[in-house]
């Protein structure tokens, strides 16, 4: 029997499945005992619930056909990641910091933006691609909505309900009992490699990107935060969209048809931020500073895609061009001439860059269980963990 590489097997997931099904057979509540009452994303594309249409309105079908049954501003058919770790801690569904209609703060709040990048884009949105709502402007947003609720919950002190817009606030002391998330810099990398040419100049900015996020993660310390995961790179040579963008020669290619160029590059990155991290968690007392590998689940997913359940590891499920990865870059899922495959269950890619809920509820369980972690952060400990579905 072959040695998985690291410890997501769907053994694994089964069994915990049945503990988490066991514990909430046994909690009345909606919601599951938790230390943690919040979460706080910050992120791109692959944690954004919606930030980014709510800004720009776009987002056309068939994105959310699996679960939402209709678009609602998630890359994805269905759920992301972010949204089975929610509901694994019995929290609902994140919603976008600049939605302004019907949201719900009370358990955190979504600052991740689709397009964004750590490190602030030099040019307009409209001439780059990217979004104008950089990890910075996260991290002021999230400033901005702690002082107001903050004011909004002191004696004597009114602000007008406006600003909410009727959307539902959290008390004060959530800001300490919650999980601050981050899962971004993706977009710093592929649109570097697509402007230059090359991974050579994207090695260059790592250092840079790293310290950017080392120093949200300070910020964020320093207003109360206690408990960060930091989710690193995922092995973005593999992705059926930028095989087809990103330059690169035959020889370039790995066994399992990957860039092996550009996921060496992701490696150092990654090996830096987790350098980083393991740094900073020294200055930050009593506080929780927990390294994601995201990159080893979604690596095993594009390597071996049967052994997980899916099928297709290769081609994306939405996209054009009847070519090997079903993508071509001018007529992209959601184009009137694009088609969606049948079953997206079988498939890791969604759309060439992004994954389909089933790839992003295997790595949540992967996470759930501690298996990602480092150092070890017994989740299990702090909540009734709920099964995810």
């Amino acid at each position: 029997m072959r040695t998985l590489k690291v410890p997501i097997s769907l053994y694994v997931f089964s069994k915990f499945l049945v503990i988490c099904m066991i514990i909430s057979s046994l909690v009345d509540s909606s919601y599951s005992v938790c230390d943690f009452e919040a979460i706080f994303n910050f992120g791109d594309s692959n944690s954004d619930t919606g930030g980014f249409h709510t800004a720009f309105p776009s987002q056309p079908r068939p994105y959310g056909m699996t679960y939402f049954k209709k678009p609602v501003g998630r890359a994805s058919d269905g759920r992301l990641i972010v949204d089975f770790l929610a509901q694994g801690l019995g929290l609902p569904y994140l919603s976008p910091y600049l939605q302004s209609i019907g949201s719900d703060y009370t358990h955190g709040a979504n600052f991740a933006s689709s397009a964004s990048t750590v490190l602030p884009p030099t040019t307009s949105f409209f001439v780059s691609g990217l979004s104008p709502f950089s990890l910075s402007i996260q991290i002021r947003q999230m400033e901005q909505f702690k002082a107001r609720v903050d004011e909004f919950h002191q004696t004597g002190t009114r602000i007008s309900s406006d600003y909410f817009s009727g959307a539902k606030i959290p008390s004060p002391d959530i800001f300490g009992k919650a999980i601050y998330t981050f899962y971004i810099g993706q977009n710093d990398f592929t649109s570097k490699i697509a402007a230059t040419g090359g991974v050579d100049r994207v090695r260059n900015n790592l250092p840079l990107i790293v310290s950017q996020i080392d120093a949200a993660i300070k910020e964020l310390y320093a207003q109360g935060g206690r408990t960060f995961m930091v989710f690193n790179l995922g092995p973005v040579g593999c992705y059926p969209g930028y095989l087809v963008e990103l330059p690169h020669v035959a020889s370039d290619f790995d066994e399992f048809g990957c860039i092996a160029s550009c996921n060496n590059a992701v490696n150092d990155y990654n090996k830096l931020l987790k350098e980083a991290l393991s740094q900073t968690r020294k200055s930050l007392l009593n506080a929780s500073l927990i390294h994601v590998d995201t990159h080893s689940a979604l690596l095993e997913l594009f390597h071996h895609p049967t052994y997980y359940g899916l099928k297709d590891g290769s081609r994306a499920c939405c996209g054009h061009g009847g070519g090997f990865y079903n993508f071509e870059p001018k007529i992209l899922c959601g184009n009137m001439i694009a088609s969606v495959c049948d079953e997206p269950q079988n498939y890791v890619s969604w759309d060439g860059i992004h994954f389909t809920e089933a790839a992003n509820k295997i790595v949540a369980h992967a996470i759930l269980n501690g298996s990602l972690f480092d150092p070890p952060f017994p989740l299990h400990e702090h909540c009734d963990l709920q099964p995810i579905g």
